[in-house]
C-alpha cells in the first residue's frame, strides 16, 4: 500500500479520536480531567503572623458540608493571616466535581510539608495511595484539628492496609481508630434531635483563660449534639449544651445535660519522640460559621494547634474572605457541578450560589 495513503488514514483516525475525546469531555461522558480535578485548591497568603506555615484542609462528608466550611476557614487564615492554604476535597473521579460522598481525595501529598492538617471527613475507605500520606503525617506526629464527623472520618474494613484507622476498629494497639487515638474520641452517637435542637457552647471556668477561648463570648452551632467522652488526659475548653430548637436564646433541652463539644490534647508519633497538639471540636457545619464566636474558636484553634498560641489576640481579623453563602446542612444537600478549580477566585464565593442542590429520596425502611 502506498506509504502516503497510510499516513493520511493514520492522520484521519488520530485526528477523529482526538475530536471525539474533546467533544467526550465537553459532555462530561470521557474522563480527560484527571490532572485538573486532582489540583489542590491552594490559597497563598502574601504577609501576617502565619507567613511560612503550610496547612492542608481535608474535606469530605455527607452532611454538614464540610466543602464549604474549609475553603472559608482557609481564605480567612491565608489572606486575613498569610498562611499557605492547601483545600483538598472528595471528587467524582471521572467529572472532577465536588462529590462530599467520594472515597476519592487527590492531593494528600500536599500534608508532606504541612505544619497542620485540619480534617472534617466521614466514613471514608480511601485508595491506599491516597490514605498514606495522611499515615506518614500522623507517624511524624503532625498538629491536627477535627471537626465534627472527623471523629468517624474512616470506615475500612477488616484486613485492608489502613484498616486500624476504622472509626470501630476493635484491636488495643489502636482501639477505635483515629477518632479516639488521635482526635481524643470516635463516634458515640447523636445528643438530642440534630436539625431540630442547636447547640450552645459553654466554655468552661477553667477554660476561658487558654489561648483558644481569647475573645470567644457564647459560641453557638446549629449543628445539633454529640454525645461524648474524650480520652483520659483531654482538656475540655467548652461544653456542648442542647437547646430546645433552633434559636441560640432557647432554653436548654430537656433531661440533656452538657457534655465536652470542646477539647485539646496531644498524641504521640509512631517513634514516640514527638507530641501532636490537637484541637476537637464536635461542631463546625457550614452554618456554624456564621457565629462570630464559633468563627473566631476555630482561627484561634488553628493558630494554637500550630504553636501560635503568643500571636493570638482577641482582636484577630475573623471576617469572611469573598462571599460566604453555606446551604442548610442535610445528607446530599451539596451544591453540584462544582469544581476546587472555581474557588480559587475569592470574587468567587462559597458556595456559588447559582449551582443547583438536587436532594436525593431518601429509601424508605421496609417493615419487617
Amino acid at each position: 500500500m502506498d506509504s502516503n495513503i497510510t499516513h493520511s488514514k493514520t492522520s484521519f483516525w488520530f485526528t477523529a479520536l482526538f475530536c471525539i475525546g474533546i467533544l467526550c469531555c465537553a459532555n462530561g461522558s470521557f474522563a480527560f480531567e484527571t490532572n485538573a480535578s486532582s489540583r489542590p485548591l491552594t490559597y497563598e497568603g502574601k504577609s501576617g503572623i502565619g507567613a511560612g506555615k503550610h496547612i492542608v484542609f481535608l474535606a469530605g462528608d455527607h452532611e454538614y458540608r464540610s466543602e464549604e466550611t474549609l475553603p472559608a476557614l482557609a481564605r480567612m487564615l491565608a489572606f486575613n493571616h498569610g498562611f499557605k492554604c492547601t483545600v483538598l476535597f472528595t471528587v467524582d473521579a471521572k467529572t472532577g466535581e465536588i462529590d462530599p460522598a467520594a472515597d476519592n481525595l487527590p492531593g494528600t501529598n500536599a500534608l508532606v510539608d504541612a505544619d497542620l492538617a485540619v480534617f472534617f471527613l466521614r466514613f471514608k475507605n480511601l485508595p491506599d495511595d491516597q490514605m498514606q500520606p495522611i499515615v506518614d503525617y500522623l507517624d511524624r506526629g503532625g498538629p491536627v484539628v477535627g471537626l465534627r464527623t472527623s471523629t468517624h472520618a474512616f470506615k475500612i474494613p477488616s484486613g485492608q492496609k489502613f484498616s486500624k484507622y476504622d472509626y470501630q476498629y476493635k484491636g488495643g494497639e489502636y482501639q477505635r481508630g483515629f477518632g479516639r487515638q488521635v482526635l481524643g474520641e470516635s463516634w458515640s452517637g447523636h445528643y438530642g434531635k440534630n436539625h431540630v435542637m442547636a447547640t450552645r457552647l459553654d466554655v468552661a471556668k477553667d477554660a476561658k483563660k487558654h489561648p483558644i477561648m481569647r475573645g470567644v463570648g457564647k459560641p453557638w452551632a446549629q449543628s445539633g449534639g454529640y454525645w461524648t467522652v474524650p480520652v483520659e488526659g483531654s482538656e475540655v475548653l467548652a461544653f456542648a449544651q442542647p437547646l430546645e430548637n433552633m434559636s441560640p436564646d432557647s432554653n436548654p433541652a430537656e433531661d440533656k445535660a452538657p457534655c465536652p463539644g470542646v477539647w485539646v490534647r496531644k498524641y504521640s508519633s509512631q517513634d514516640g519522640e514527638n507530641e501532636g497538639r490537637v484541637f476537637t471540636t464536635t461542631y463546625g457545619a457550614s452554618e456554624d460559621l456564621l457565629d462570630d464566636d464559633f468563627r473566631r474558636m476555630m482561627i484561634n484553634g488553628c493558630l494554637w494547634a500550630v504553636g501560635m498560641e503568643a500571636k493570638i489576640t482577641n482582636q484577630l481579623n475573623i471576617d469572611f474572605v469573598g462571599g460566604y453563602q453555606p446551604a442548610t446542612y442535610r445528607f446530599g444537600g451539596h451544591r453540584r457541578g462544582v469544581k476546587p478549580s472555581e474557588l480559587e477566585d475569592i470574587q468567587v464565593p462559597v458556595m456559588p450560589a447559582d449551582k443547583p442542590i438536587i436532594i436525593p429520596e431518601r429509601k424508605k425502611k421496609k417493615n419487617k
